[in-house]
């Protein structure tokens, strides 16, 4: 059985800015899953947040590069969300109104959940804080 990795866009924005600090140890955590097999999961929210991220803090030929990339990624799953977005409010928002979580972290959760998905490569302290394991363990 392939495992799988959900991919936040905490983890998607350090790839595309070789500055940011947690580049090279995002970098190498996603390089290692891809080389042992595992499937690389987000959201169609996720990948929206991420292309406007990039558009914002670094240029916009870079945001249209990070799209054509996550088509031609063959290992990745983008899940669309409406489906869990219902289930995000009242399983995670709801449930967990002392924390401030976003939609789109709520979404990522429940497809988490769903998938059976323990591990994320996320800098985003929320994914920690909903009980899934973060990686690169070090940040």
């Amino acid at each position: 059985m392939t495992t799988e990795l959900f991919v936040d866009t905490s983890g998607w924005f350090p790839l595309a800015d070789a500055r940011d600090r947690a580049h090279a140890g995002v970098a190498r955590s996603l390089r290692d899953a891809v080389k042992n097999g595992r499937r690389i999961v987000t959201t169609s929210l996720v990948i929206a947040e991420t292309h406007a991220l990039i558009m914002r803090r670094i240029h916009r030929d870079a945001a249209l590069s990070f799209l054509r990339e996550v088509r031609r990624a063959p290992h990745l799953v983008v899940e669309s969300t409406g489906e869990y977005e219902l289930n995000a409010q009242r399983d995670w928002l709801e449930r967990y109104d002392d924390q401030d979580f976003s939609l789109t972290d709520a979404v990522s959760f429940s497809v988490m959940t769903e998938r059976g998905i323990r591990e994320v490569l996320a800098i985003d302290r929320h994914f920690a804080v909903a009980g899934f394991a973060m990686l690169p363990a070090t940040r």
